[in-house]
């Protein structure tokens, strides 16, 4: 069967059309992506604006577009923390449905860390143990660790690379007083987390990093990915360490050259690896794998699960 997956996240709505059946890895057939960046579009409030909301419907009508013309067995559209976290987010997401047919699900920061646990686990099979996940969106950074295809602990934090970026690195570049600022802000957040949320936990065979940000600074800080397998090299925290005060220098017009920074991630990649560094640092992670696997293909298995051939509904997305 072909399944679709949009995906609005705080950075970019992206579209994936897979083929897929049960017991085989799904195939693409189809990706594309609209530049959102809807930390910008955020009033004093923290709701969405009007050109914020039509940005949205712009992208989703395109998606919806794609998909008619492709044509799938069946669709699912999910949205992230910028809608989630913003006041207005259950008008905006009524909007967005109303004007597109796209019948967008919001899910939660758990949500998220739930279903792109089970999309590492797939990646890195078995073998991999204990796993320590850190995923970096643009709004939040979802963290997770379980010996098994689903977390046992844990939980979302507002220190995604937009946010924190327009939280503290506005000046581009920023001042050492403002990287400061926020690598503090990120080390009192996560050592709370650490000690509230995982000092109870075995320690992790393999910490896994996904996200754009995150391949991102995998490809700036490993180089270019295995030529066979596609795979990206380890990231090891004092690569990341040696390049930070050289971005910290750049402007986002110059980050963008170079290798693995996109022009959409030049002006947040600075925050995601001031964030990133400080989570290795406080969690005592030397190496990050990097999974291409994450939450949309997390979407894709699950459906792909329950194609049993009984004519059984996909199990819904959200905790019940």
């Amino acid at each position: 069967m072909r399944l679709g997956v949009i995906d609005v996240g705080s950075n970019t709505v992206h579209l994936l059309v897979v083929d897929a059946h049960p017991g085989a890895s799904p195939v693409p057939y189809h990706s594309q992506r609209t530049v959102l960046r809807l930390m910008r579009h955020l009033d004093a409030d923290g709701a969405l604006t009007e050109q914020g909301q039509q940005r949205i419907v712009a992208a989703v009508r395109e998606a919806m577009t794609a998909v008619a013309e492709i044509g799938v067995d069946d669709l699912i559209a999910t949205a992230t923390s910028a809608i989630r976290d913003a006041p207005n987010g259950e008008a905006v997401i009524t909007r967005v449905n109303r004007e597109t047919d796209a019948q967008l699900q919001v899910l939660s920061g758990a949500d998220e860390a739930r279903i792109t646990m089970l999309a590492v686990r797939r990646w890195l099979g078995w073998s991999a143990g204990e796993i320590l996940l850190f995923d970096i969106g643009g709004g939040s950074f979802e963290i997770a660790q379980g010996a098994d295809e689903y977390p046992d602990a844990s939980l979302s934090l507002p220190l995604g690379a937009g946010r924190t970026t327009l939280d503290y690195l506005r000046e581009d570049p920023p001042p050492r007083a403002a990287v400061s600022a926020l690598r503090a802000h990120a080390r009192e957040v996560l050592t709370t987390v650490r000690d509230e949320v995982f000092s109870g936990r075995p320690s992790p065979t393999r910490v896994v990093g996904t996200s754009k940000t995150i391949r991102s600074l995998g490809r700036l800080v490993g180089g270019p990915p295995d030529p066979v397998t596609g795979g990206l090299a380890p990231l090891h925290y004092t690569g990341l360490r040696d390049w930070e005060p050289t971005l910290i220098k750049m402007p986002s017009d110059v980050r963008q050259y170079l290798p693995g920074i996109t022009p959409e991630r030049a002006y947040q990649v600075l925050a995601g690896a001031i964030v990133l560094r400080t989570a290795m640092k406080v969690f005592g992670v030397p190496t990050l794998t990097i999974s291409p696997w994450a939450l949309r293909e997390g979407i894709v298995l699950r459906y792909i699960d329950a194609l049993d051939g009984s004519g059984a509904a996909p199990p819904p997305l959200t905790e019940q």
